[in-house]
């Protein structure tokens, strides 16, 4: 029986994908985001093991809440894909019981995610962290190209996709670059919504917790109009960004 590593799980309505949904934080990540809100999510050896269906039995147990109010379940972290396996049976068992299926992903380790997981996707939740390769690195410590080779991987298969960016002053909201990544969003046929998240500070007690510095503790959190400002940029082209 496949087993994983999870952080914990948590009902959430609107925020990891349509309807109130069954959310299931997994354990380990690969990338190092500056304003990260969840640092307890990043050793999987910080996870407690669980096998497919101990999970799957949780899941069932919500299913009225779920259910009722169109919703499903969605699969986030940390990254999923960094236990691809586990996701994928995961995702495969609740696709079985009829359920709304998500991935939320950096599509950093989408080389992981093979044809047979993302059909049993129903959609992908899709961080893009910035769309100039060098901020990019110096903010998450990883690599920008296997992310966006990822969305049109997922461009190609037509699996529906929300993009979040997360928007934070001096780093992310660089006029050029927020153009850039929308015109790239924009030739692909799959993005039904851009989903612009202000940064925010809510997970400096973790790190305290943790003894790990906060490198963005001093970094400001953009006012309304910079939020309204990199939203018209998406719709400009085209793009529903909220």
């Amino acid at each position: 029986m496949t087993a994983g590593r999870i952080h914990s799980w948590d009902l959430s309505t609107g925020v990891d994908g349509p309807g109130t949904r069954f959310v299931l934080f997994l354990s380990g990540c690969p990338l190092r985001c500056l304003y990260c809100a969840n640092p307890d999510t990043w050793h999987m050896r910080d996870g407690q093991r669980a096998t497919v269906d101990e999970v799957v039995s949780r899941i069932e147990r919500y299913r009225r809440f779920t259910d009722l109010a169109g919703g499903g379940v969605t699969l986030t972290g940390g990254e999923p894909l960094l236990q691809s396996a586990f996701t994928a049976e995961v995702l495969h068992r609740c696709r079985e019981l009829g359920l709304h299926t998500a991935l939320d992903t950096s599509g950093a380790l989408g080389i992981r995610a093979d044809d047979a997981l993302l059909a049993d996707t129903d959609l992908v939740l899709l961080d893009v962290k910035s769309f100039d390769a060098a901020v990019y690195r110096r903010l998450t410590g990883g690599r920008l190209a296997p992310t966006l080779g990822f969305a049109t991987r997922l461009d190609r298969l037509g699996v529906p996709v929300w993009i979040r960016y997360v928007l934070v002053p001096g780093w992310t909201d660089d006029p050029a670059a927020v153009d850039g990544l929308a015109g790239f969003l924009a030739a692909l046929g799959n993005i039904d919504r851009v989903e612009v998240l202000p940064f925010h500070k809510l997970g400096a007690p973790k790190y305290d917790s943790l003894g790990v510095r906060f490198p963005l503790r001093d970094n400001p959190v953009p006012d309304r109009a910079l939020v309204e400002r990199v939203r018209e940029q998406f719709r400009d082209h085209g793009l529903r960004a909220l």
